[in-house]
Formats: C-alpha cells, structure tokens, sequence
C-alpha cells in the first residue's frame, strides 16, 4: 500500500473530487511510476512531482494487537529536489493554490522557503507530523502556520506535558493555554473515540465528538482527519 503522509494527504484531499496539487519525489522505478499512475487516477496534479534515483523512503512499523504504533524505523531520501522545485516554479504553485497543506517533517530549510512562498501569496498554511521530536524543533517555524494539527500523545510531547488523564472539555481548555503560551494560530489535537479538541489564539475553543463508525483500519486515519481539517478550514467551514 502507498504511503507517505503527503501523498495520503493528496488522495485524501482528491477523494472528496478536489484537485490537490501535490509537490513531492519519487524514485524514477517501476514503483515510483506506480505511485504517479495511482495519484493521476485521483486526479491528484503530480507535475511537480520529481523522479529521481532512490526518490522515496522506507517505513517500517510495528504495531501492537490493539492497532497502536510501538515502534518505527525510516530511511529519509534526500529532499533537496523539492528545493529546487520550489525555487524555480513556487511562485505558479502557491499563486494559483486555494490553500497549502505541509508535512513539518521536511527539511528546515524548504519549510521556510514554504512559508515565505506562502506568505507572499497570502496563503493559509496548515501543518501535521509524522515525527515529532523533528517538530520540536520547529517551534519557531510552527507559529507562522495557520493551522497544526496532532493527536494527544504528540501534543504531550509537543508541550512536555502528559495529557493522558484529561478529559476532551479539560484537554480543550489546557490547550487554548498552550496556544496563547506557545504564541501558536490555531491547533487541533486528535482522541480518537473521543473525537477531537481545538483552540485558537482568538479565543475559541471547543471539543468536536466522534462520529459512531465501524472501524475497518486506522492506518493513515490521521492524515484522513488532517486533510478534512485542511478542506474545511480552506472553504469557510
């Protein structure tokens, strides 16, 4: 199964019959050739999507009998493809683009090339992760996205706090703190079954609960959640 936050993020958006513009790499193989052919299928626009030798990288999860992630492993390619992409045709991509979608997990210096393209625009940008100690880092990269979105045990390492003993309404309220704290636009923290929390620096604040759905596989459940944050936040929900 293709994965890749990003390329999830892009299907995602596109399954709902929207017409994402995904920026990214792949290797120049076979398997690199299928994961275009897949994303065209969704008409998800791919022709800023290099390919390069060794474009992609390898996960590897560990999940235990509940479903949850215990361990991980990656090998990252290098994403210095995407920079020259940018630096070349950013200004065609972000100038015709409704909203921007980011995995923080790239490298430092294509973040801020990201948000610089964004913010000469005046695009809203909304940020998730995959790995959170890289996020931890960009603290200062975080407070010019509009919108960062994690589940709670992220969240806890985001703010070096431990959020299991909350409820949703007790988490919502510690997270209006943190963002006016922390300086942050707005952040969305996922529960799971207990659905979702968020706050903003203009004061809202509130718990949105989970819908009754019959639970097929949660893999890549995030991302899902993620690009239905991004799509209604872009159009006025």
């Amino acid at each position: 199964v293709h994965g890749g936050v990003g390329r999830n993020v892009a299907e995602d958006i596109a399954n709902v019959e929207l017409r994402p513009r995904f920026v990214s790499m792949v290797s120049d193989d076979a398997q690199g050739e299928e994961v275009l052919h897949k994303l065209q299928n969704h008409k998800v626009d791919t022709r800023f999507v290099a390919q390069v030798p060794d474009g992609m990288g390898i996960w590897l999860a560990v999940f235990d009998n509940t479903g949850d992630v215990i361990a991980s492993i990656s090998k990252r390619p290098d994403p210095s493809v995407i920079a020259d992409i940018l630096r070349e045709q950013g200004d065609e991509i972000f100038s015709e683009a409704d909203a921007i979608a980011v995995e923080v997990d790239i490298d430092d210096g294509i973040m801020k090339q990201i948000l610089s393209l964004s913010e000469k625009h005046g695009k809203q940008v909304y940020a998730l992760v995959s790995n959170m100690s890289i996020a931890l880092e960009r603290r200062d990269l975080l407070r010019r996205v509009d919108c960062f979105v994690c589940n709670a045990q992220e969240a806890g390492q985001f703010f070096s706090e431990e959020y299991a003993h909350l409820t949703p309404d007790q988490l919502a309220l510690r997270l209006a703190d943190r963002v006016r704290a922390g300086d942050l636009r707005r952040m969305v923290i996922t529960l799971g079954s207990q659905g979702a929390v968020y706050a903003d620096a203009d004061g809202s604040v509130g718990v949105i609960p989970s819908l009754k759905v019959d639970v097929i596989d949660t893999t890549g459940c995030g991302d899902a959640f993620f690009a239905g944050v991004c799509i209604g936040l872009t159009y006025g929900r």
